[in-house]
């Protein structure tokens, strides 16, 4: 490696010749709207979920919500960190040679792009396996899925994608200003080295692999929980997950739609930039759906809650004016874990509403 380059130049090689360009003012306005709804929206989420974790933090459901806990903060740091970047760029005039003369700057706004991009997908990811788990295996997830194990599971995930933003520094390669001047990412542009295709490559390969893990786990347990359904007299036995598992396809609906643009868009720059019809504007448009995700994520835990879902469900059945849920299948609460439903259920309140049965039918 060149030493007598100076390192604080190795971030501005694309500011000489760049074609892409946004509108100071709007996008300043627009960035600090963003950054203050995401802000509100994990807040209001991390209080829902704080308190209810306090509440049911030794029911099989503690897991989830501490799971659950740990994407939203991770969302809210996200906003909080490149939020404030992306508004002191865009109020600095993007003028990147005056106040990055030791690429510093850059190179942190690099590292937490990379990492507030897969922790979100990681962290979802795992939310899938462990309902996965809890459905599909409820005596090994009650056994064996602690809070401590999951506070294990939270420090490792957050330990890789540290790893993984860390790379570049680690190998001294320093993270790229784009086009647009107002972010900075893995190198997009006359990309030659392997080192910078395996980057790219990288980021996009895991934040894919973490959505196929979420398809196929939410699949398993969308199936499992169906198939119990239709099989078992006891709805109420694992009526409690399907909250869950509506979260969790949210969540990986909006993850699948606000991310697939730019994972796919790095992944064809990483397998052939020169080809790639990736412009600045596009990858810009890319980068802006996923952060949408980092708001669309709390509102999930908002708004999908069961007291919500049962007066949705009552609002729309007065609308459609058909039973289409036995609305009987929400009355338990949505925090009681398989092993509490089955010892409810063999309970003497059950037996003495069978031995009424008889009794009834004795008066008649």
């Amino acid at each position: 490696m060149n030493s007598s380059k100076s390192p604080g130049l190795a971030g501005f090689g694309i500011l000489k010749n760049t074609t892409c360009h946004t509108e100071n003012k709007i996008s300043v306005f627009f960035s600090i709207i963003f950054m203050t709804v995401g802000i509100l929206s994990n807040s209001l989420a991390i209080a829902i979920l704080m308190k209810a974790y306090q509440r049911f933090r030794q029911k099989s459901k503690a897991s989830f919500l501490l799971l659950a806990s740990g994407l939203v903060i991770t969302d809210l740091f996200g906003h909080l960190i490149n939020g404030a970047i992306a508004v002191f760029v865009y109020a600095s005039d993007k003028d990147w040679i005056r106040f990055n003369q030791s690429n510093i700057l850059c190179s942190v706004f690099g590292i937490c792009m990379v990492f507030f991009g897969l922790c979100p997908l990681f962290l979802g990811s795992v939310m899938a396996v462990e309902r996965c788990i809890g459905v599909t295996k409820p005596i090994f997830h009650s056994t064996k899925m602690t809070s401590k194990h999951v506070k294990m599971m939270l420090t490792m995930v957050c330990l890789f994608a540290v790893l993984i933003a860390l790379l570049p520094i680690l190998r001294f390669r320093a993270y790229q200003i784009q086009a647009s001047r107002t972010w900075c990412f893995y190198k997009t542009e006359h990309v030659e080295d392997w080192e910078d295709r395996f980057y790219l490559l990288l980021f996009s390969c895991l934040g894919l692999l973490a959505l196929a893990i979420s398809f196929l786990c939410n699949a398993v347990t969308g199936i499992t929980l169906l198939r119990v359904k239709f099989k078992s007299q006891q709805r109420q036995g694992r009526s409690h997950h399907f909250e869950m598992i509506i979260q969790l396809l949210a969540i990986m609906c909006v993850s699948c739609i606000c991310w697939s643009p730019f994972l796919v868009a790095m992944a064809r720059i990483g397998i052939n930039e020169s080809h790639s019809k990736e412009t600045c504007e596009t990858i810009l448009f890319a980068l802006r759906m996923a952060t949408w995700n980092q708001i669309l994520d709390p509102w999930v835990y908002i708004l999908l809650r069961k007291a919500v879902l049962k007066n949705l469900y009552k609002i729309t059945r007065g609308c459609c004016g058909v039973h289409i849920i036995n609305l009987h299948m929400w009355e338990l609460s949505s925090i009681k874990n398989s092993l509490k439903v089955a010892a409810i259920s063999e309970s003497p309140v059950s037996s003495k509403q069978i031995n009424l049965q008889p009794l009834s039918s004795t008066a008649q």
